[in-house]
C-alpha cells in the first residue's frame, strides 16, 4: 500500500506529485482516472469515445472541448443538443459571468437568460439560432434530403468559425452524434423546417449503425463519460456488444441512490456487460468544471 503523504506548498508547483501524494478523496480517485485516461489516450489500439452534456458548453470548457477534438484525442463524441445550441451561439457571440442567487425576474426583464450562474443573451440565443438554422438546412435541402445527426454536426462546423467544436468536428472528420436531436433550440429549428419541407428527415438509424460500426471494428474501448442523460447511456449501451467497455472514467454529481442512469457508478454497468469484469475504471464526484482541467493537465500536459 502506498503511504499518504502530506503536502506542502512547495508541492503545488507540481500538480501531479500533489494529486498522486494527496491519498484521499475525491482528489484520489481524479489522480486514478489520469493514469487510466493516460493509458488508453495514448493507446492506437483503444477506439475512444468522449460523451458530455451541452450545459458545460455554455462554460470555458468549450474552448477545452474544442481542443481535444482539433488534437484527435477521441474518435467518437456523443452529446446532447444544447451542444450545438450553445456552439453555434458562442461563435456569433458572448456569454457572460453572473450568480446563481441573482433575480431571475429582473435578468428576464434586461433580456438574458441564466444556466446556473451563466448568463445568456436573449437576442444572441434563440433569434442567432434560429436565422443560422433556417439558412442552413435550405442549403442541406437543396443537397439531399436525409441526413444523420453526425452530418449535420458537420454541416454546421462547415460555417462556423475556429472557435467551434463543430468546425473542428468536420474539418478532422470525427463524429459528434446527438441521439436526442430535437431536444433543443436547434432541434427545434429542424423541426419548423419539417413543417413546410415534409420530406427532409433527420434519420437518427444512420446514427446508431455509425456507432455500431465503430464499436464492431474496435480492438478495445474507452471512455470518458462526462455528467449523465442519453449522451452517457448510448456510449455504455453499444459498447456491452463488444463486451463492454476497457477502460471507464464516469465525471458526475449524480447520486446513484435514486437509481438513475445518471448517477449509476461503474460497477454497475459491469453487471448489464457495458464495462468489462477486468476493466479500468473509476467514479469522480465532482462538477466537471473542477475535475476536466485538472484531469487533462494531469493526464496529457507534462
Amino acid at each position: 500500500m502506498k503511504n499518504v503523504k502530506d503536502i506542502s506548498l512547495e508541492d503545488l508547483k507540481n500538480l501531479n506529485l500533489v494529486f498522486e501524494n494527496i491519498g484521499g478523496f475525491q482528489a484520489r480517485n481524479l489522480y486514478i482516472a489520469s493514469e487510466i485516461l493516460k493509458e488508453f489516450i495514448f493507446d492506437k489500439d483503444v477506439t475512444k469515445i468522449l460523451t458530455f452534456t451541452g450545459n458545460l458548453v455554455s462554460t470555458g470548457l468549450r474552448g477545452l472541448f474544442k481542443d481535444l477534438i482539433k488534437e484527435k484525442y477521441f474518435d467518437l463524441i456523443i452529446t446532447t443538443c444544447g451542444t450545438l445550441d450553445h456552439d453555434i451561439a458562442k461563435s456569433f457571440g458572448n456569454y457572460y459571468q453572473g450568480y446563481f442567487e441573482i433575480d431571475d425576474k429582473e435578468l428576464k426583464n434586461k433580456g438574458f437568460h441564466r444556466l446556473g450562474n451563466v448568463l445568456i443573451p436573449f437576442e444572441g440565443y434563440g433569434k442567432t439560432i434560429e436565422n443560422f438554422m433556417q439558412n442552413l438546412l435550405k442549403k442541406i435541402y437543396e443537397k439531399k434530403k436525409e441526413i444523420s445527426t453526425y452530418e449535420l454536426c458537420w454541416m454546421i462546423g462547415e460555417e462556423l468559425n475556429e472557435s467551434s467544436i463543430l468546425y473542428w468536428a468536420n474539418k478532422n472528420k470525427i463524429p459528434i452524434v446527438v441521439p436526442g436531436i430535437f431536444d433543443g433550440a436547434v432541434g427545434y429549428q429542424i423541426w419548423l423546417f419539417n413543417q413546410k419541407y415534409k420530406d427532409f428527415i433527420i434519420n437518427i438509424s444512420l446514427d446508431e449503425s455509425l456507432i455500431s460500426d465503430i464499436i464492431w471494428k474496435s480492438k478495445k474501448l474507452g471512455a470518458l463519460i462526462i455528467g449523465g442523460g442519453i449522451s452517457k447511456h448510448h456510449a455504455i449501451w453499444h459498447a456491452q456488444f463488444k463486451d463492454g467497455l476497457d477502460y471507464a472514467i464516469y465525471i458526475s454529481t449524480a447520486i446513484e441512490e435514486d437509481g438513475s442512469l445518471s448517477g449509476a457508478k461503474t460497477r454497475e454497468a459491469i453487471s448489464w456487460n457495458k464495462i468489462k469484469e477486468n476493466a479500468k475504471h473509476i467514479n469522480i464526484f465532482c462538477d466537471a468544471t473542477i475535475a476536466l482541467p485538472i484531469l487533462f493537465k494531469l493526464s496529457l500536459l507534462k
